[in-house]
């Protein structure tokens, strides 16, 4: 992060995306009232947000941030946007990962088709409004 003449942080253009900000914010809403932050029970959230949002939101905020450190340090280009066949892989590790070999090895995951449809989605949300160049 580079500091303006006023003394004020400015972040990366990839991390001010509304995008990226609106799903940051959503996915800690999410995790908090999971993990015994605020519970905000007196709101009971639908069964599609308590269990898929977070699988929803988990490329775009994971890509994001590959992307940022990719043009930043790795190619030093702020027109490299990620190829597709970097999404699709992230999507089939994710998707493999997850609902596949996890629940073959920890009783409390469990395997949802649902959440390969949402890392899907999410996917695409990613190469739809942030993959772009800089």
């Amino acid at each position: 992060m580079v500091s303006n003449a006023a003394g004020r942080v400015k972040w990366p253009r990839e991390l001010r995306h509304p995008v990226f900000v609106v799903g940051t914010l959503l996915y800690l809403l999410v995790a908090a009232r999971k993990y015994g932050g605020p519970r905000f029970s007196h709101w009971p959230l639908p069964d599609a947000v308590r269990f898929h949002l977070a699988d929803l939101l988990a490329l775009p905020l994971e890509l994001t941030l590959i992307l940022y450190f990719m043009r930043r340090w790795y190619f030093r280009r702020p027109s490299f946007v990620l190829p597709a066949s970097w999404i699709v892989s992230t999507w089939v590790v994710f998707a493999g990962w997850f609902e596949v070999l996890l629940p073959l090895f920890d009783r409390r995951a469990t395997a949802d088709p649902l959440d390969v449809l949402a890392y899907a989605v999410g996917g695409f949300i990613f190469r739809r409004w942030l993959n772009r160049p800089a």
